[in-house]
């Protein structure tokens, strides 16, 4: 893939939730792409470190931000630095999240508002705040990190669904007004993908080859795979692409019917009949 495809040179693209398997991933992409990359976290160190390894290996102009997500005055600040830094912003991206399990029975309040506060509070803040940019200069693309447990709930995982069908309407609200400004907004709905915050699911074989089979696609997706979707909508290639929803599954949402057995299996009843 070259750069002139995507077109992302010097475009100012924010991530939040920089510093760790998939922001990480989406930021050295990026700079691959030679946008200019804003990378924002709460963690200073590791922050610093991946800026300046992007600096290095990537020779792109970069920033890190210590940013928390869930504080107002924290994203206001975040949105000064970039402005001073660059006097716009061209993409912002939110990967942020975190996941807590509980059964609903057990779930505690608290923690219900903590992934609420991360998940979709955190977002809404972060796209209400560089939105004010981007409605100033006419022009702004929004992608969030949803889930397709969005639409069909992840049981046992508390706020977790909640939160991010919480996101995906955030997104359409931007889409419908904001689109007069010229600004974009779009989800991405990962499912069976190995993140960091999914690592523990596949550390048993069997686990995984169960997934694989659930895929229409039969494997597990990775990071590339999410990223490359994130460049996309990033890019003006999908300049007529708004209000979207799209799976990043390998075809699991499709795949409902295909687990309902039958005698002789699926395949081998439809052979037979």
């Amino acid at each position: 893939m070259t750069t002139d495809w995507l077109g992302l040179k010097d475009q100012v693209c924010v991530v939040t939730g920089a510093v760790g398997g998939m922001g990480t991933k989406i930021c050295g992409d990026l700079a691959a792409q030679k946008a200019t990359v804003v990378a924002l976290d709460r963690q200073a160190d590791p922050l610093n470190k991946l800026v300046n390894h992007l600096k290095d290996t990537e020779n792109v102009s970069a920033l890190d931000v210590v940013c928390d997500v869930t504080d107002e005055a924290s994203v206001q600040r975040a949105v000064a630095q970039v402005k001073a830094a660059f006097g716009r912003v061209d993409v912002v991206i939110n990967t942020a999240g975190i996941l807590k399990f509980d059964p609903l029975e057990d779930l505690d309040y608290a923690t219900w508002k903590q992934v609420l506060d991360v998940n979709l509070n955190g977002y809404y803040l972060v796209t209400h705040e560089f939105g004010k940019l981007m409605i100033a200069q006419k022009h702004g693309t929004f992608v969030h990190i949803s889930t397709v447990a969005s639409d069909i709930p992840e049981t046992y995982s508390g706020a977790y669904s909640t939160s991010k069908a919480g996101v995906n309407m955030l997104s359409k609200q931007v889409a419908a007004e904001w689109g007069m400004f010229g600004i974009r907004s779009n989800v991405l709905e990962p499912c069976l993908v190995k993140t960091p915050m999914s690592a523990a699911f596949y550390a048993d074989p069997q686990v995984e080859n169960g997934r694989k089979e659930l895929t229409a696609s039969k494997r597990i997706g990775t990071t590339q795979d999410i990223a490359n979707a994130i460049l996309f909508l990033a890019s003006d290639r999908s300049s007529y692409v708004n209000a979207a929803a799209l799976p990043i599954d390998g075809g699991f949402s499709v795949m409902m019917q295909n687990q309902i057995p039958k005698p002789g299996g699926r395949r081998g009843f439809a052979e037979t009949h």
